[in-house]
Parts: structure tokens; C-alpha cells; sequence
């Protein structure tokens, strides 16, 4: 199949490079010789899926360290896929070859709720049987991972098992299974998964419903399979896996250098946060560690750039050593460091101005909100005086672009905080004519506020696109010359909302969006909200049951049926004190704030002293729920 593509699909598509393979450091192992054959599948492009650093993680532990095998394949773009029907070539990967149905699992990576018809897609142009219920032990066994899939109740007709939390120990357990099932039923195979700390498979569960439309129950459909399913966590990211000989792509992808992981989780408690919630406890690496992977992927890459990932780089208790460490190390040899959006304070711009000593590229911070009303009912500890001090620092610096990141639609959220938004832009580009001897400009990058599941904020109502949209308006009606605001299209947020608190009721209706065209929902040049809402109409499921009505605290939540490890009243507790706008403390620099995850899972409790007294260590707040 290699020479046909090379000589008749390849030359008539845009970035062919995105589908030959062959890249430094790509590994290829004996097919005959591995055992259980997996394909990392990510569903959109290749320069999206080839920066994303899980699956560069899974990719080498599995060809590394296990007896099996891992290729990778990436959704096509439209002109190839024209291409590949046209033609009948079938899905492949970019190590073999081979197409999809030559392996035992196909693994989705999740990261965004609207891929899911990319999903359908990627299955259909491989030949594989969309839903769970249509494949027999001749197809490949169907998984995904992913943040999405910590509410996986709307994809559950698609996937036969779900991996829920951190892969790094999950994944290798769960292709041995495979194995040692190997010539068993499916059925036999997925109740043997079932019994994998971590692994949810959708049709051993029946969920029920009351008259109302909520869920009554969702129960398990025999004996031995686990009533909630707990996400793994990895205690020790010294001890875990990680990649010193990434994959280096022949075209340019979207984070194209270097990466360090520098910590897992985030122990601040914004109360939008899905993230923050879902990966915790906190984990860092040490800066010994971190070094030698520098080195070590630097050495086999080239890149002249290291980013620094985490949810939040610059609460890392080592960053300023390491940022000097590495500026000091590899400055020299033309190689950067850079930072994600910082945290608004001076600290932070001491750290950019260290590794942008050269050339001040745009700034980024994230205030998320206008005012200081809004800011504490999301638990976003950050001042005004914080951000005008910082962007006076910057401008001081030589700063000339500043990006600010902020939300609509929040919850509470009144006319006079979308006024505070445009009024600290506007006292942020005053800032920046006092300090700065050359104009400025000042970029607000404005999202629509997405409740999610496992947060503070999953009772919380959604705007309406209606409502979102005449809020836009509301802020657009008066423009500031060096001030830009672009807006998130409210219907693609509006629909991402209601797969993100969705339920299996809505599997007819991703089915059907997919079979109206809809796919690569997350491009602006494709995305048709005009299909989906017909998809909705012919399934007769109304969206704004998963939007725009408040729910009871009792509410049973399709995703209840996920164990975190952040208990359920902890986030009750936090919903009530937005409602009164009271801030929760960051447990690392005072008291436990009793969210259960330490505890439960016996991590995070010897983290680097970052202001606690031992006195205070031990002591946990549980609630009745948490105790196991």
C-alpha cells in the first residue's frame, strides 16, 4: 500500500507530510515479534496530535518498555479523506503501513468533547464497525483516554472501554489483559477489562431514567464489576516514563519544540477548571530529573526551544532555579525556554524577562475575569493591583503586546463585569503608554464559560448562544484604538457544553451530526451548527436539558458513575461559596482545604514545604463519602 500511496494519493493532497511517516526518532518494531498491536489514534490533524505530550509519553513507553507494539494515525484532512475514499485505501498508520483493522486496539486520545464525529469518521474510513454492539472479536477492541473521557457517558455507544486517569501505568496493564485473553469472546475480554482499576467498559452499565429526564440509576449489569470506576494516578513522576527520544516531524506542528513536564495537577481551585479538579493531586518532578531529560531530549532532537508544561508552570516550587538553570546552559547555544500564560504577578515577569532576554514576543496572562467580584466567585486569586503592577513590569521590561485571557457567561455574572473586563483593558493600555516609549497593544482573547463535570460549577446553568451572543454585542459596541477583542463563536461553545454534561442519550444524535457531514467540528471553515441542531431535531432531543437549566444538589450526574477522588460534597461546598463569593486558599501555602484526593489516593503528601508547617500535614478534612 506504501508505493500506491506514495505515487497516486499523496501527490494530489495539501502537507503531504502529514501522512508518509518516516520521522526521527519514529520507532519501528518486529509486527511478527510483538505481541499485543496497538494504534494511538488522535482525532484531528497531525500537527495538533503530534504536540500533544501524552501520546508521545504512551508511544515510547509501550515501544520501549513493553512486549508490545504502538504506531500512530491522525485524522485525515478533508482533501486526503476525498482522496482515500475515492481511491479505497482504508485508514493506516504512518509506522506500517498497515491499516487499522491489522490491530488488536485502536486508542483514542480525548482532549476535546467535539472530535467525537472525527472519531466516527476515522472509523469509518477504516472499515470498522461504528458502535460497541456491531463489532465481534474479529474487529479491534475500541478505547479511549483522555480528559473527555472522565464523563464518557455520551460517547458510550462508540468505545468499548474507557481509560480513566493517568496512562503511564494503566496502559501496559491493560494490553497484558488483552493478551492473556487472546482467542477469548469479546464479551470474556470485556469483563476481564472491567477488572482493571481505572478501565470503565460502557455496556456492563445500564443506566435508567426518571420521568423528568434525569438519570435514576445507573447500575452494573452483573456481579463482580465495580459500582464507580476509580481514574489511576501515577505517585511518582521521577518514577514515571518519559520520552528522551521524542518524534521529530518533517513539517512544522503546533508546539514545535522540546517539552518538560515539570508537574502534573493543580492545587488552586478555580471552580471552572475541569482540569485542575480531574488531575489532581499535585506531582512534581524534580529539578535533577528534569535536567537530565533537557539534556537528553535536546541531544536527540535539535530543537532550539523548551517549553515548560504543566496546568501551572509557575507554581512549581523549582521553576525560578530551573528557568535560570536552563537559560544558563543552553542560552549560549541559541536554544530558549518559554513559559504558557503566566500568573499575574512581578515574579512572573521576572521569569519571562529571563527567557526573552532578546526579542519581547506577546505576553500572556490570564485573569479570566473583569472584576474583583467575578474573580473571587471563580476562585481566581488575583487582584487588579497584581495585573496593572505586572503589565508595568512588562511594559518597563519592553514589552509591546499584551494577551489577556478572559470568560463570559460566568455564573453570576452581571452587565457591570463585562463593563470591568473592557475597563481593565483599558487601564492595562494606559499602563502601557506611561511605561512603554513605543505604542502598545493590548489582546483579550474572550471565552465562553463551559460548565463541566467533576467541577464546582457542574450544577451551574449555561448562557444560551442567544444569550452569549448579545453579551458579545454588549462589549463590541465601543472600540478602543490598540485594544483587539476576538470572541469564542458561542455555538461551538454551546455545543461543546452539552456533550460535556451529556448522557448516553445523546449517542442518536452524534451518530446522526455525523452522518449530516459534520466533522472537524473544532475548524471554524467546517463546523455546521445548522446540522447539528437538525440532528438534535431528528432524534427529538432538546440541547438546553444539558445547558441552560439549573440542577438539584441530589441530582444524579452521568459522570457520578467516575470516581476522582475529589469528593462530591467538597464540590457542593464550593459551588455554595461562589454563590457567596468567598475564596478558598491554595493548600499548598496554608491549610488542607479537604477536597479528599490526598487521602484517598495516599499522594501528595510530602510535597516540598512551600509554607506548610508539619503540623499541618497530616491533618485532612474527609467528608462521610469520601471514606472508602
Amino acid at each position: 500500500m506504501k508505493d500506491r500511496l506514495f505515487r497516486e494519493v499523496l501527490p494530489r493532497v495539501s502537507k503531504p507530510a502529514r501522512y508518509t511517516g518516516g520521522e526521527v526518532n519514529m520507532i519501528i518494531k518486529d509486527w511478527d515479534k510483538a505481541d499485543v498491536k496497538m494504534v494511538f489514534a488522535f482525532p484531528d490533524v497531525y500537527e495538533i496530535g503530534m504536540s500533544h505530550i501524552g501520546g508521545k509519553i504512551l508511544y515510547g513507553l509501550v515501544n520501549e518498555r513493553t512486549p508490545h507494539l504502538m504506531e500512530r494515525c491522525f485524522a485525515p484532512w478533508p482533501d486526503m479523506e476525498a482522496v482515500m475514499r475515492e481511491q479505497a485505501v482504508p485508514l493506516y498508520s504512518l509506522e506500517s503501513f498497515r491499516p487499522l483493522t491489522d490491530f488488536d486496539v485502536v486508542g483514542f486520545s480525548m482532549q476535546y468533547e467535539l472530535s467525537i464525529t472525527n472519531v466516527l469518521n476515522m472509523l469509518d474510513l477504516a472499515g470498522i464497525p461504528l458502535t460497541s454492539r456491531e463489532r465481534n472479536a474479529e474487529h479491534p477492541l475500541i478505547v479511549a483516554g483522555g480528559p473527555v473521557a472522565f464523563n464518557p457517558e455520551p460517547f458510550a455507544d462508540y468505545f468499548d472501554a474507557f481509560q480513566i486517569g493517568d496512562g503511564e501505568d494503566l496502559l501496559p496493564e491493560l494490553l497484558d489483559v488483552i493478551s492473556r485473553n487472546r482467542g477469548a469472546s469479546r464479551a470474556t475480554l470485556l469483563l476481564a477489562l472491567s477488572g482493571i482499576a481505572g478501565v470503565y467498559v460502557p455496556m456492563l452499565y445500564e443506566p435508567s431514567y426518571s420521568s423528568d429526564g434525569t438519570i435514576q440509576e445507573i447500575k452494573p449489569r452483573g456481579e463482580g464489576i465495580p459500582a464507580r470506576v476509580r481514574k489511576r494516578v501515577v505517585k511518582s513522576l521521577d518514577e514515571a516514563y518519559y520520552p528522551e527520544k521524542p518524534i521529530v516531524p518533517y513539517m512544522t506542528i503546533v508546539h514545535d519544540r522540546a517539552v518538560l513536564e515539570v508537574m502534573r495537577g493543580c492545587q488552586r481551585g478555580c471552580r471552572f477548571c475541569q482540569a485542575g479538579m480531574v488531575y489532581r493531586p499535585l506531582r512534581e518532578r524534580s529539578l535533577e530529573t528534569l535536567r537530565k531529560q533537557a539534556q537528553a531530549q535536546l541531544y536527540s532532537t535539535g530543537y532550539e526551544e523548551i517549553s515548560l508544561a504543566s496546568l501551572s508552570t509557575l507554581d512549581y516550587s523549582g521553576v525560578d532555579s530551573l528557568v535560570h538553570e536552563l537559560v544558563k546552559e543552553y542560552g549560549s547555544q541559541g536554544i530558549g525556554v518559554s513559559l504558557p500564560s503566566l500568573r499575574v504577578d512581578a515574579f512572573s515577569i521576572d521569569l519571562a524577562n529571563e527567557v526573552q532576554k532578546v526579542r519581547k514576543t506577546t505576553l500572556t496572562l490570564a485573569p479570566e475575569a473583569g472584576s474583583q467580584r467575578m474573580r473571587d466567585i471563580i476562585n481566581k486569586n488575583v487582584s487588579e493591583e497584581q495585573l496593572l503592577e505586572a503589565a508595568q513590569a512588562a511594559f518597563k521590561s519592553g514589552w509591546l503586546a499584551i494577551k489577556l485571557y478572559f470568560m463570559i457567561g460566568l455564573p453570576y455574572e452581571a452587565e457591570e463585569d463585562l463593563d470591568a473586563i473592557l475597563e481593565l483593558l483599558k487601564k492595562v493600555k494606559e499602563v502601557g503608554s506611561r511605561f512603554s516609549r513605543r505604542p502598545v497593544e493590548i489582546r483579550a482573547s474572550i471565552a465562553c464559560f463551559v460548565p463541566k463535570a467533576h467541577t464546582p460549577f457542574q450544577w451551574q446553568p449555561m448562557n444560551s448562544p442567544e444569550e452569549l451572543e448579545t453579551k458579545r454585542r454588549y462589549m463590541t459596541r465601543y472600540r478602543q484604538k490598540n485594544i483587539k477583542l476576538s470572541f469564542h463563536d458561542n455555538r461551538v461553545s454551546f455545543l461543546e457544553g452539552v456533550i460535556a454534561r451529556g448522557d448516553r442519550r445523546l449517542g442518536p444524535v452524534i451518530y446522526k451530526a455525523w452522518q449530516l457531514g459534520c466533522k472537524f467540528d473544532g475548524w471554524s471553515e467546517y463546523f455546521d451548527y445548522g446540522r447539528w441542531q437538525e440532528a438534535f431535531r431528528q432524534c427529538g432531543i432538546d440541547p438546553n436539558f444539558y445547558t441552560t437549566r439549573e440542577r438539584s444538589r441530589t441530582e444524579i450526574f452521568p459522570w457520578d458513575i467516575i470516581d476522582t477522588g475529589v469528593g462530591r460534597a467538597y464540590l457542593w461546598r464550593e459551588s455554595e461559596k461562589a454563590k457567596d463569593i468567598a475564596l478558598t486558599d491554595d493548600c499548598r501555602a496554608n491549610s488542607c482545604t479537604g477536597c479528599g484526593i490526598c487521602p484517598r489516593f495516599a499522594v501528595g503528601l510530602d510535597l516540598p514545604d512551600a509554607g506548610l508547617v508539619a503540623s499541618q500535614r497530616p491533618v485532612f478534612i474527609m467528608d462521610e463519602e469520601q471514606v472508602d
